[in-house]
């Protein structure tokens, strides 16, 4: 029994293995949540020893190697499988955890999740799925980047995993779906959109039709689903816009601002926080057989305590069952 345990890659990211280490040692003290982390074991205590952090809670599965983000993300399954992110995929798959984290290559880990812990029977391609703040509460965009190229059936799969992540882990009951788009009305697209707009209209889920770019930060639908080349970009510009206006409220609020800064200090803090990955924790792998998270390449240790409350979230809500029995039924009914 994997007695619900969550798997960290302890040398994923830019700054393992230190803040993995404080982060997964909240998450234990805080949380409750059994980790195994997965690394060198000898660096793994010397780093713990050295910066006065007692990991006597945590487990250690010892790794040789670690994957460089600069390798091709196929080699996980040759060259790199004795690295810290694919004995953790390993041990996911064998059974010894629920769910898995790691801020290693993107690329490595969808390849690794792919076939060493398999996809959800049925699901065709696995979605890399971040939740985006806006306005009004935040939304899931998936892809955000593994599947450059899909069918119009891999959307509405999308839809679907994105419908279940976000009713059981984010609490956002028979949440709106919206198909990203340069228009709204249906005939608008190219022929991949006009074929999932039908698909998705059809689906029995709580699809609203297209959204515009634009309309994404109103937070007016819970899901986005696009195919990755288009949803890497929207992600990526939605990020660069973040950064954009929280040093434009620093400039605003500096110098002679001050004094006014400091009756909107909260505000601006809310604000703040809310734009930051770091309280989400990381990316859902949505279609994976088991949860797998994909915290930020330069998580800090408050990324990798939610990436773990994030997992823990994931294994409750029983994402990967839910999206398993929607995608049975929706199999029987198209039999029918």
């Amino acid at each position: 029994m994997a007695d619900n345990k969550i798997i960290v890659d302890a040398f994923g990211g830019d700054n393992a293995p230190l803040e993995v280490i404080k982060g997964c040692v909240k998450a234990s003290n805080e949380l409750g949540a059994k980790i195994i982390l997965t690394g060198d074991s000898a660096k793994i205590k010397k780093c713990a020893e050295e910066n006065g952090i007692d990991i006597g809670s945590l487990e250690i599965v010892h790794a040789d190697d670690v994957f460089d983000i600069h390798d091709e993300p196929k080699e996980i399954i040759k060259s790199g499988s004795n690295s810290s992110m694919a004995v953790g995929l390993k041990l996911l798959a064998d059974g010894k955890g629920s769910a898995f984290v790691s801020a290693g290559s993107t690329g490595a880990l969808v390849m690794g999740s792919t076939f060493i812990v398999k996809r959800i029977k049925g699901i065709k391609r696995i979605a890399p799925s971040p939740v985006l703040p806006a306005d009004k509460g935040s939304f899931l965009l998936a892809d955000a980047g593994a599947n450059t190229e899909c069918r119009p059936e891999m959307l509405v799969q999308f839809a679907i995993m994105g419908s279940a992540y976000m009713e059981k882990v984010m609490g956002k009951k028979n949440p709106k779906v919206a198909l990203l788009n340069i228009g709204a009305e249906e005939t608008k697209g190219r022929d991949l959109d006009i074929e999932a707009y039908k698909l998705l209209e059809r689906s029995g889920l709580n699809f609203v039709g297209n959204i515009e770019a634009r309309d994404m930060p109103k937070g007016e639908v819970q899901v986005v689903v696009t195919d990755g080349f288009t949803g890497n970009i929207a992600l990526k510009l939605y990020e660069g816009m973040g950064s954009f206006f929280s040093k434009k409220i620093r400039w605003i609020f500096s110098g002679a601002g001050k004094i006014g800064a400091l009756f909107s200090l909260g505000k601006i803090r809310e604000f703040r926080k809310q734009m930051d990955y770091k309280e989400v924790g990381g990316s859902v792998l949505l279609g994976v057989r088991k949860p797998v998270i994909k915290a930020h390449g330069s998580s800090d240790s408050l990324a990798f305590f939610n990436a773990v409350r994030q997992a823990q979230k994931c294994i409750d809500g029983n994402v990967t069952g839910e999206i398993e029995a929607y995608v049975s039924r929706l199999a029987s009914a198209e039999k029918e």
